[in-house]
């Protein structure tokens, strides 16, 4: 052979073995993340294949999956009551991808999880197992009871039911909400609904209850409570305080008023404090407390920090650099404090299980399609936040202010209930803006233990509603009430 084809010969050989090289790195090293890349049409029509797994309420399913003829994605999903359980299971959609739960089971409910595989064999087949439930503990009955006050209201808002002695979240609602099912698919017309969802100013695809946070208002109060008497700033409940009405924050000129007549809280007890939502008594207990223990017991509760129900949620707030004026604001819940209703409702539940706060969780089990248990969801500790002899005194607050004071409306017969209501002012002139309406609240057995607590956020910015009429204790305690007596009807 000449020279010249030798080369020639060594150069075709280079190029060759190169391009098997090539083929070989993709097939061997690159196969899983070409196959799993979302740019992949492969992969779309992979994940729309097969029916989905369900998510679960009270042992039936919510969810469900139908075929879309004449499309290349062969099924999509559908949901039953779609705009009342949306906050717990999000959305998949064929164009708009996945949120909530399924988005963080996608893998169960898809049948991509390895443990849905069946066999030694299985992986070989190349087939997708059937996918898996998600079983949630979500009450039914609570779950309706939340929604149905909220939209009898007409109003923006959240509702958050958990299980004191657990953490399950046995109702979490969010309004204005929408159905998951009119945007599964592909279509224009799912198009343009998802694109009308997006742009209302309402906000109705956002989840109020985990993901947007609000001043606390006076429902504060009792974390305010708490800290004030596990730090000594408080030793007897029922001793004449200090704090005079008006109260004036220190540094400053501005004095701060209450709803009933300053004569009616003026150096009064924190019991008497409470019964009245008397606000100069918790800035001046947040005053004396100081913020790094004010603060210290707001983290034990689960402040400033981010919850995994598994779904993520926003981190409620209180700041590490206070001055003196804002610490005391936020013993009224107002200032630079802020938090989602979960928070408020593991601040209740967490008082009501005598000072230990539980981890919130939304999901029991994990299950196959073959009703094998894939995972098991067990109670956690979050924090013991305050003693018991604390909380049971913040429990006694709590429990005179709806027999004796500005909770009365969400008495329940024949059940211990103790409640607070809270309104917050916000926006930059608190003056035209309209306040939140708050209510917290828990039911107490026999026994003294508690099947509940609630949070209900009530904004009533687009409700026809006097500002005189804006109050937690009128709006959101009813709806607190229904919750309760659903899951007490249990």
């Amino acid at each position: 052979m000449n020279k010249p084809l030798r080369h020639i010969a060594v150069f075709c050989g280079v190029l060759m073995t190169a391009l098997l090289g090539q083929v070989t790195w993709v097939q061997f090293h690159q196969a899983e993340t070409l196959a799993e890349h979302p740019d992949n049409r492969r992969v779309t029509v992979k994940n729309f294949a097969q029916p989905r797994g369900d998510i679960i309420v009270g042992g039936k399913p919510i969810t469900g999956s139908v075929a879309t003829p004449g499309s290349d994605l062969k099924y999509k999903r559908v949901l039953q009551d779609g705009p009342m359980y949306a906050p717990v299971t999000g959305y998949f959609s064929q164009a708009q991808g996945s949120t909530l739960l399924e988005g963080v089971h996608n893998d169960v409910l898809s049948g991509k999880d390895s443990r849905l595989l069946s066999g030694p064999l299985a992986p070989l087949t190349g087939k997708r197992p059937d996918g898996g439930d998600v079983l949630t503990t979500i009450n039914p009955a609570a779950q309706k009871a939340a929604y149905k006050g909220l939209t009898d209201l007409k109003a923006t808002g959240a509702v958050v039911a958990l299980d004191p002695r657990t953490g399950r979240i046995l109702a979490m609602a969010s309004t204005p909400s929408y159905d998951p099912s009119r945007f599964a698919g592909i279509s224009h017309k799912e198009g343009r609904e998802f694109q009308r969802l997006a742009e209302d100013k309402r906000k109705p695809l956002s989840n109020r209850a985990i993901r947007e946070i609000y001043p606390p208002g006076s429902t504060f109060k009792i974390l305010t409570a708490a800290a004030a008497i596990e730090h000594g700033t408080v030793t007897n409940i029922d001793t004449p305080s200090d704090a005079p009405a008006p109260y004036r924050l220190p540094l400053s000129t501005t004095e701060i008023g209450n709803v009933v007549p300053d004569s009616q809280c003026d150096k009064v007890s924190m019991r008497t404090a409470m019964q009245w939502s008397c606000n100069n008594v918790f800035l001046d207990a947040a005053l004396r407390t100081g913020k790094d223990k004010m603060r210290e017991t707001a983290e034990k509760f689960g402040f400033n920090k981010e919850q995994f129900t598994p779904v993520r949620t926003a981190a409620s707030g209180y700041p590490s650099a206070l001055d003196k004026p804002q610490t005391a604001l936020t013993g009224m819940g107002q200032g630079s404090v802020t938090t989602t209703p979960l928070q408020m409702a593991m601040v209740t539940a967490g008082l009501a299980n005598d000072g230990k706060v539980m981890k919130p969780y939304l999901v029991d089990e994990l299950r196959g399609a073959d009703q094998s248990t894939l995972q098991k969801y067990e109670p956690e500790v979050l924090h013991q936040a305050v003693s018991a002899a604390t909380a049971k005194k913040v429990q006694e607050m709590m429990e005179y202010t709806v027999t004796d004071g500005t909770g009365s409306k969400v008495a329940v017969e024949g059940v211990t209930v103790g409640g607070k209501p809270g309104t917050a002012q916000h926006g930059a002139d608190v003056r035209d803006e309209r306040p939140y309406a708050w209510f917290v609240s828990y039911a107490k057995q026999p026994d003294g233990t508690s099947p509940v607590a609630v949070a209900v956020l009530v904004d009533p910015e687009d409700m026809d509603i006097s500002r005189a009429d804006i109050a937690g204790g009128r709006l959101g305690a009813p709806i607190a009430k229904a919750v309760m007596e659903a899951v007490l009807q249990k």
